[in-house]
């Protein structure tokens, strides 16, 4: 398969695991455990995708624009 296809379903996966996590971020206090947790949580679980998937440094950061797409949008569906 295409690398550039595998890094963009890594970038879809990033972006759809942080959904839920940016949902319930809002509904806590800013800067507390629940908030920070919210925000790093997903982090290992891209790294092992990265890793498994065998990309190198260079797609981090693509992987962390995708992150704060999935935070922001989850986000924004809960002030809605």
């Amino acid at each position: 398969m295409n690398s550039l296809a595998i890094l963009a379903g890594l970038l879809i996966i990033t972006t759809l695991l942080n959904l839920p996590f940016g949902y319930l971020r809002t509904s806590t206090k800013k800067y507390s455990i629940q908030w920070f947790l919210y925000i790093h949580l997903p982090i290992p679980f891209i790294i092992l995708l990265r890793l498994t998937f065998d990309f190198t440094w260079k797609a981090i950061p693509l992987l962390v624009a995708a992150a704060l797409t999935g935070q922001f949008a989850g986000a924004r569906m809960r002030q809605k």
